[in-house]
């Protein structure tokens, strides 16, 4: 067993309007050796990205070690290329403001998030979202080559089936959220 703490995060929202009667939900998993834990949460008049930021928050909150190897995988291009290609230094040195001279989205979360990181070692891994692994026609190899193709091979095909797994119960947490607070607006 390795020592890297494993976080899958997947965020939604029906509406994705801030401003509008909207709802949104996330879930995380981490998974550390022989230990898993699920997490889930929402809000009203959100956004998806928020949503999924606020899944990696949940999950960061959760760790209770410091300088912790972690592996981060999301199917956010949002939130893994930000972190993985360091927008954010170019942000935080512009003011919070956006290379198209616009303030930064969500910096919020985004300051919390860099708390919540700093000191740990990071990596970010961009997965395939909402991938039906039971159906036939899923062309799993073809899936791993795109895979390898955006993130080179940093994980073995087994691995990457597990986190195709974990992204599929990320997103179940985060529809359970969306189902209950859909239900409660009604």
């Amino acid at each position: 067993m390795d020592n890297i703490l494993r976080i899958y995060t997947d965020g939604g929202c029906r509406g994705n309007e801030r401003g509008k009667a909207n709802v949104g939900g996330y879930g995380a998993v981490l998974t550390y050796k022989d230990h898993k834990k699920e997490l889930s949460g929402g809000a009203r008049d959100t956004t998806n990205n928020r949503m999924e930021m606020c899944a990696l928050i949940a999950a960061l909150e959760a760790v209770n070690k410091p300088a912790q190897t972690i592996e981060v995988h999301s199917d956010s291009a949002y939130l893994i290329d930000c972190l993985a290609k360091k927008w954010y230094v170019s942000w935080k040195k512009k003011g919070w403001i956006t290379s198209a001279k616009k303030p930064v989205e969500n910096q919020d979360l985004w300051e919390r998030i860099l708390e919540l990181i700093d000191g740990h070692h990071m990596s970010y891994v961009k997965i395939k979202g909402h991938v039906d692994l039971g159906k036939p026609s899923t062309n799993v190899d073809a899936l791993y080559k795109k895979f390898i193709e955006r993130n080179g091979s940093g994980l073995s095909k087994d691995e990457f089936l597990v986190s195709l797994k974990m992204n599929s119960r990320v997103d179940e947490l985060a529809n359970l959220v969306l189902e209950t607070l859909t239900t409660r607006t009604q």
